[in-house]
């Protein structure tokens, strides 16, 4: 198998993985969302730190912890990504996949939003209308059903802001998310403890349950390490393309496994958001630097 099919492999697994989070988090009946993300957070820092171990990667984790200035930045990612993380597991908790589904259709949009705003980046005029349309398939929900869709909104904010600050932090994705979970382990062990004090623990309520819950932290690491080996082989184009695999498959399963209702005034904003996306893909891959005939 070739670098660059391994490369795809890597990307459709981890994808894959991801959207097929919501048919784990709903095996946690009866679990809170804010226990399910400590949880996360404990065993996902628990399993990266033997990771890091067996793939000789502390001199980078020392080196960014050595750092303060960017130390902060790595904190702001860390509450970034445990807001992403406990808004989802909420929405899975409450069958909210759909809206969930949305949020992810939504980020690379507002990360180009994010860019122009904030890193004064250029945005071509194809790439302004895909973000206009997606901020009227939001309009849509909120005129027409009289309700922001907050879950989808902070799901892409969260998402798309922790992509902003990442870019400014010099740390490879493993590493990096090591360095979040051990900036949030503190007051995950608090909570933990508080928890089991007062008796709301469901960790050693049963084998399964507390099976579950460390097996949060696997299921958590498992697909950044396959993406972090398609990043490394495949074109930006390609593994952005591959990105929408993840809230597709949470679609259908939100519509085919948990039976969510998908109104008419839903479905129109999907589509908008949709032909938004494509407007946007289309201009990124029409737009993109051609590479001379002989260099290929």
């Amino acid at each position: 198998m070739s670098d660059v099919n391994r490369g795809v492999w890597y990307g459709l697994s981890a994808y894959t993985i991801w959207g097929c989070f919501p048919l784990f988090f709903a095996l946690f009946e009866g679990v809170p969302a804010y226990e399910i993300l400590v949880h996360r957070i404990i065993w996902s820092c628990v399993f990266l730190a033997l990771v890091i171990s067996g793939l000789r990667r502390w001199p980078a984790v020392q080196a960014a912890l050595g750092n303060p200035a960017q130390l902060w930045r790595v904190l702001g990612c860390a509450l970034l990504i445990a807001a992403n993380w406990g808004v989802y597991i909420y929405s899975v908790e409450t069958r909210h996949v759909l809206q969930a589904s949305l949020g992810y259709f939504l980020t690379p949009l507002v990360n180009v939003a994010l860019g122009m705003l904030v890193l004064r980046e250029r945005m071509g005029p194809w790439q302004m209308a895909a973000v206009v349309l997606a901020g009227i398939g939001i309009l849509i929900q909120l005129i027409m059903l009289g309700e922001l869709p907050w879950i989808t909104l902070a799901l892409a904010a969260s998402f798309g802001t922790y992509g902003l600050l990442r870019k400014q932090v010099v740390l490879d994705g493993l590493s990096g998310l090591f360095v979040e979970t051990l900036l949030l382990l503190p007051v995950g062990l608090m909570t933990f403890g508080w928890l089991g004090y007062a008796g709301l623990s469901h960790y050693g309520e049963s084998l399964y349950t507390g099976a579950l819950l460390m097996a949060s932290g696997i299921v958590t690491a498992i697909p950044l390490l396959l993406f972090a080996g398609a990043a490394r082989r495949l074109r930006l184009a390609t593994v952005g393309f591959l990105m929408y695999i993840n809230p597709t498959l949470q679609f259908f399963i939100a519509l085919l496994v948990f039976g969510e209702p998908l109104s008419q005034v839903q479905l129109a904003s999907f589509i908008v958001i949709w032909l938004a996306l494509g407007l946007y893909t289309w201009s990124s891959w029409h737009y993109r630097p051609r590479v001379p005939a002989s260099q290929n």
